[in-house]
């Protein structure tokens, strides 16, 4: 048996279940978790705004433990040593889509705790094809939040890699990391939070913004693209009147609020809106030993498996600065 947090009901708090512990069928890992950051997703999912999980799910999708036992065929991995499971956790293979290597478009593309069971458990299956060997240099805790805030928000930044002058919309556990690659690349960020977090925009200067202030105010230089975390569709026309002409707005979450219409003109100029849909594997190829060159220093706060739903709350909230971690 193994403790677990069970998502159950759209807009009910996760319940604490005793459940057997899963074991691999081929092709699969079992993983024993050691940590499992908490991303807004989460919140989308357990608040019923993405629609399609796969009822009972155990959330959490930014996993970091050990592997325990191996299924059939399993030859990548072996039994100790520590992997990360992403939010993407399986896809076809064979449409259009995957052969382009955009398997984050897969039409039958299965997600870590929203589809499949996640990591908010003792512990967790995956596709061992869809893991990733976590670089030395990394603790449990502080690795986790790389598998999504780092994965997504490094793919949402690679659309932006030639920019000087960089705004992040929303300083939460992605925007704390990629301002680290941002300045790695000798690039100025702009940070914007919410009307009064001051707390946030101490943070952010910390690790080395040119600027901090909130969402509605205009930055003191004119951006090359911006980056929007925050799921504020209010945002987007916001974002696009601070960029440059030939400039880009990327949309880096799974989730946002309607975006209220804005004229053309702030559009105009060949300035680019565009959205980040999930990560392939080739983003973790491509980012975790990045994140090690560099080395990413993750800020976290962590919770024991029984308090996710106050770590829920205080992540919707914004009461901690960088990234929640779930510790079973």
């Amino acid at each position: 048996m193994m403790r677990a947090m069970v998502f159950e009901s759209p807009g009910q708090p996760l319940v604490l279940r005793d459940i057997p512990r899963p074991q691999p069928r081929a092709g699969e890992v079992l993983v024993k978790v050691s940590a499992c950051g908490i991303c807004r997703t989460d919140l989308h999912v357990v608040d019923g705004e993405l629609t399609q999980p796969a009822l009972p799910v155990i959330p959490g999708h930014q996993i970091v433990g050990d592997v325990v036992v191996l299924g059939d065929g399993v030859d990548r991995f072996s039994p100790g040593q520590r992997v990360g499971i992403p939010w993407l956790g399986g896809s076809c293979g064979h449409c259009g889509f995957c052969r382009r290597g955009e398997e984050n478009l897969c039409p039958e593309a299965r997600y870590t705790g929203y589809q499949i069971h996640g990591g908010f458990a003792e512990y967790a299956l995956a596709r061992a094809e869809y893991c990733f060997p976590i670089p030395d240099g990394f603790s449990d805790q502080q690795a986790a939040p790389l598998l999504c805030a780092g994965l997504i928000g490094h793919r949402a930044y690679s659309m932006l890699r030639q920019s000087e002058a960089i705004g992040f919309y929303g300083f939460g556990a992605a925007a704390h990391i990629l301002i680290q690659v941002a300045r790695y690349h000798h690039q100025r960020v702009y940070a914007f939070t919410r009307a009064g977090d001051t707390e946030a925009q101490d943070f952010a200067r910390s690790l080395g913004a040119a600027w901090a202030g909130a969402s509605g105010q205009s930055p003191p230089a004119v951006l090359d693209g911006a980056i929007i975390f925050a799921p504020e569709g209010a945002l987007v026309p916001l974002a696009l009147a601070a960029v440059r002409p030939g400039g880009t707005v990327v949309c880096a979450g799974i989730h946002m609020s309607d975006i209220p219409s804005f004229p053309y003109s702030l559009l105009w100029g060949e300035r680019t809106l565009c959205s980040v849909a999930n990560l392939t594997r080739r983003d973790g190829e491509a980012f975790l030993p990045l994140a090690a060159r560099i080395p990413i220093q993750t800020s976290v706060t962590t919770y024991p498996l029984e308090r996710a739903n106050q770590a829920l709350e205080d992540l919707r909230h914004g009461r901690f600065t960088g990234a929640a971690v779930i510790v079973p």
